[in-house]
């Protein structure tokens, strides 16, 4: 999506590429993927040009193959019915790059009986738009149903599985965060530093932060007091 509740972040790069701490939201997710060993799909829309050199550029190759959403935004589940004929057989686990987590996914994925759907979730059931959703595991016998139409794994997939008792839910009890306001993505942030200003790489401060968010390369300038801010570029959000 365009991300236009993050706005105007998202006027400056994708929703993906916005860091939290020391790195991007993307690489957040690709960190967590890359010790599995696991072939990796990224599904590209909004902003695609810029993810597609952002992976190009990270010095340990971990994406294998770019999935181009061209004509429109697909969701999470017509995401991966897009990948059918890649995945061939397989299942797919499903991670967003727009949310914040140290989940360790290779325990999620241990003991996994290799049929039902598995969640891991900080929220409690049903599932809809915000919940605190870390990752999902969808079998073969899913992914063959999933079309390529726009629609979303909790509409299609993870409300029915929880109706029907066949639901594998895992609680993660760690924080979690969706970054899709600027609030959220200034929580994330300071859930990473433990509440303190996150500077990025080449950042000028000669100014006063308050739990504030300062984009590599932005500037603080003497006498401006930042509370509860995100400088990016020029740019300041103020949260409230």
């Amino acid at each position: 999506g365009a991300g236009t509740r993050l706005r105007p972040l998202t006027s400056l790069c994708p929703k993906p590429l916005c860091p939290v701490g020391d790195r991007t939201l993307l690489d957040w997710s690709l960190g967590a993927v890359a010790p599995l060993g696991l072939d990796v799909a990224v599904n590209v829309h909004h902003g695609a040009a810029q993810i597609v050199d952002h992976i190009d550029a990270l010095a340990r190759p971990v994406v294998t193959h770019v999935s181009h959403a061209q004509d429109r935004a697909l969701g999470t589940a017509g995401a991966i019915g897009r990948l059918r004929d890649w995945l061939g057989g397989r299942g797919a686990l499903v991670v967003n790059a727009d949310t914040w987590h140290r989940a360790d996914l290779a325990e999620f994925l241990s003991g996994w009986d290799g049929e039902r759907v598995r969640l891991l979730s900080s929220s409690p059931l049903p599932f809809g738009p915000g919940s605190g959703v870390v990752a999902s595991i969808v079998p073969w016998s899913a992914v063959e149903h999933l079309t390529d139409e726009p629609t979303w794994l909790w509409e299609v997939l993870w409300n029915a599985e929880s109706a029907a008792g066949r639901l594998d839910a895992v609680h993660h009890r760690g924080v979690v965060v969706d970054c899709g306001t600027p609030a959220a993505y200034l929580a994330a942030n300071l859930a990473w530093s433990g509440g303190e200003s996150v500077l990025g790489a080449g950042a000028t401060v000669d100014g006063s932060l308050t739990r504030c968010v300062v984009w590599p390369g932005s500037v603080v300038a003497a006498g401006e007091v930042l509370v509860d801010a995100v400088r990016a570029d020029g740019l300041t959000v103020l949260v409230r």
